[in-house]
């Protein structure tokens, strides 16, 4: 029996939103392939998004950081031991085992030129320097709240996502950026690493973080993964990080070199794609395919819900203003908030939960217009309609929402072109879309990548706006004849 049968599944591999968490997620996918049916699920955001999909079973095993899981994953204020961790991830359902072989820790950055300040402790002198820190490293427990106490930093960060820091420090626009140590930007922009003195960032020893019934349900493709423990040095990930932000290529085509040499070597740097290679690249019928179907079952979902509620808000006054304040209040929450809010609640990550969002934002526009447009029929027609011997029901089928029709349409369109904007953010919990090539572009500070899943989206949003006016203009033209 081949070890394929003796797996059960797919193995189903994850990875954060920044270049090494993509080539490490394709070196774990790769290596368990010849074994069983691996899938890489990559860029689904920041720590908690990801582990959120872990608990949860959508995914089984990504790379993780030994710093990470002490502090933001089980809350520890200081470094704990490994033996520990284990205790205390495994009441989670969680283990983690498998050292890769390199240590990625946080540090500070300033441009080269800056040769006054060599330590984190100078900082504290210069209060007028502009720190531009990624989302996550402000917020985390290990990040920017510890470093500013241990050091008594008077300063107040800017958000900045990764992959746009260095760029905005070269130009000026900021003067110290957070940085992982492998990043291979680091030597490409000539920057100065601060000294920490204080030793306050802990050794951050990549490791893999998964489900403790992996090794049960995936054999072969455990005693694989086992044999990439100590493997991966720290020039080795600096050199895969530089082959594909500085030598343009692919995640999985850096895996694949150094699973089949055992190192990285620049010396076949392919040419960088130009933007419309980018465009029309081979994921395009896919990237297409699920960014419509995610339009349009959720625009679907929000015309069978949100219809109803309008008619409902049109014919009862009471509720009115409440149906139309719920469904406004929905449309305040942050996309990526409400995400982050319904993998757990949902237990998945992927298309179900980027549906239940999209769903959200498109009710408020149909339930509005649908309630607009019914509040416009004159109650003239309402009253001949009833004296013929219509009855409610039929009143509401032949003679308001006929009339309501086109008012109806506007608002479905409306909120049709605000989904295809919208599901670009379904790339950051793994259900596809236009946004995959939006975040790498984002992890890797390529414009072209960004602009090719930015200019498809703008493309479609314009073919659903035409297809509306289109069936808008039938639907007049019906009520004339």
């Amino acid at each position: 029996m081949s070890s394929l049968a003796m797996d059960g599944g797919t193995l189903k591999v994850g990875s954060k939103r920044f270049t090494e968490s993509y080539i490490l997620g394709e070196i774990i996918k790769q290596s368990a392939a010849p074994h069983v049916a691996a899938q890489h699920r990559q860029g689904l955001g920041n720590t908690a998004i990801v582990l959120a999909a872990l608990q949860a079973g959508s995914i089984d095993v990504y790379a993780e950081y030994m710093g990470t899981i002490a502090g933001e994953i089980l809350r520890h204020d200081k470094a704990i031991d490994l033996d520990q961790m284990r205790r205390e991830l495994a009441a989670l359902g969680l283990g983690v085992a498998v050292p890769l072989g390199f240590n990625n820790t946080y540090a500070l950055a300033m441009r080269g030129d800056e040769t006054s300040i060599t330590s984190l402790a100078q900082l504290a002198q210069h209060r007028a320097l502009t720190f531009g820190l990624s989302h996550e490293f402000i917020g985390r427990v290990d990040g920017w709240p510890g470093l500013a106490a241990r050091y008594g930093l008077p300063q107040r960060p800017r958000g900045l996502d990764h992959g746009i820091a260095y760029e905005a420090l070269a130009q000026r626009q900021v003067d110290v950026i957070d940085i992982y140590s492998t990043d291979a930007k680091i030597r490409q922009y000539g920057l100065r690493v601060l000294a920490d003195t204080q030793q306050y960032f802990p050794r951050y020893d990549a490791m893999l973080l998964y489900r403790l019934d992996l090794p049960q349900r995936f054999p072969a493709a455990w005693q694989a993964l086992q044999a990439l423990q100590g493997r991966i040095s720290e020039s080795d990930m600096i050199a895969m990080n530089a082959a594909v932000e500085i030598d343009g290529k692919s995640f999985a085509g850096v895996a694949r070199q150094w699973l089949a040499s055992g190192k990285q070597t620049n010396k076949q740097a392919a040419p960088r794609s130009g933007l419309l290679d980018k465009i029309f690249g081979d994921d395009l019928w896919t990237l297409t395919r699920q960014h419509v179907t995610l339009v349009l079952l959720s625009v679907a979902l929000a015309c069978a819900v949100g219809i109803p509620l309008g008619v409902l808000a049109a014919f009862s006054a009471p509720l009115r203003q409440t149906v139309l304040a719920l469904v406004g209040v929905l449309q305040t929450v942050p996309s990526l908030a409400l995400l982050a809010i319904l993998i757990p609640v949902l237990g998945m990550i992927g298309t179900v939960p980027a549906l239940a969002a999209l769903f959200v934002y498109a009710l408020l526009p149909i339930v509005r217009n649908t309630c607009t447009g019914i509040l416009q029929v004159p109650q003239g027609l309402r009253m001949a309609a009833l004296a013929l011997g219509l009855s409610r029901r039929d009143r509401l089928l032949h003679v308001d929402l006929p009339l309501a029709l086109p008012v109806m349409l506007a608002g479905v369109k409306t909120a049709a072109v605000m989904s295809v904007g919208t599901a670009t953010i379904a790339a950051f919990i793994g259900a596809g879309g236009y946004g995959e090539r939006i975040t790498i572009g984002l992890a890797l500070n390529d414009n072209d990548m960004l602009l090719a899943g930015a200019i498809p989206a703008a493309v479609l949003a314009l073919l659903t706006q035409g297809l509306f006016e289109l069936v808008e203009r039938w639907a007049v033209a019906g009520r004339q004849r």
